[in-house]
């Protein structure tokens, strides 16, 4: 009985795999040019892709980064205004470059001149538009586009995202120079606010984590001013 009960089954799941066999050929016999169509358009998106990357990104990729290095060499020199658009030699400025080489590494660094050209020039607004679009990912451009925003924000009488701004830049944690740097800002901005305590907490930070840092050499008199007038 048992022998038969396990034959039965073996042959109900035999008769099942027949089935599902069956179903798939039919399946793809009736979506056979579908298959094939999706099959192509995929092979086509990814010729596409190859073609895109080897012909056209790459030649535009190098020939945007040649162009930000002239404007890079007028940055260099304080030459913000020529930097921004016409670095000279007939290649294209830093605002030429962003918008004529969208998508590419070499615009996106140039957004970072252009805020600091901006900055250096007295254009807040425009400093921080650039800078805000400014992609920094992990790097340690991430902090000085923060601590450059602070400033136009400063500069603007914008206290609140100025304070917000430095304590980005300051967050560089183990970066000595940055951290204390920026932390020295907020601390200043907190007490031209008439902020004492914040103030203090920030100086004091310096002199706990940073008191190697040369805003470190000389910050027992800053804690010891706003002491005074909390």
């Amino acid at each position: 009985m048992a022998r038969r009960k396990k034959q039965q089954e073996a042959e109900e799941t035999l008769v099942d795999l027949v089935e599902v066999k069956g179903q798939a050929s039919d399946f793809f016999e009736k979506n056979q040019t579908n298959l094939l169509l999706g099959l192509t358009a995929l092979l086509l998106l990814v010729g596409a892709y190859i073609f895109y990357t080897q012909f056209v990104k790459a030649p535009k990729e190098k020939e945007a980064m040649e162009a930000l290095a002239q404007a890079q060499t007028q940055f260099e020199r304080d030459s913000f205004a020529l930097a921004l658009t016409n670095p000279g030699g007939g290649f294209s400025g830093l605002l030429d470059i962003i918008d004529n080489y969208s998508g590419t590494k070499a615009a996106n660094t140039a957004r970072y001149y252009a805020g600091i050209s901006y900055l250096q020039l007295g254009q807040n607004d425009a400093a921080i538009d650039y800078l805000s679009d400014f992609s920094a990912g992990n790097t340690i451009l991430s902090y000085t586009k923060h601590g450059a925003m602070g400033d136009a924000y400063s500069e603007k009488n914008e206290f609140d995202n100025a304070i917000a701004s430095y304590k980005k830049a300051a967050a560089a944690g183990s970066n000595e120079v940055l951290s204390s740097y920026y932390l020295k800002k907020l601390g200043l901005l907190y007490e031209k606010q008439g902020n004492a305590g914040e103030a203090k907490a920030a100086f004091e930070k310096i002199r706990e984590q940073f008191p190697t840092s040369t805003e470190g050499a000389d910050i027992e008199k800053y804690i010891t001013r706003v002491a005074a007038k909390g």
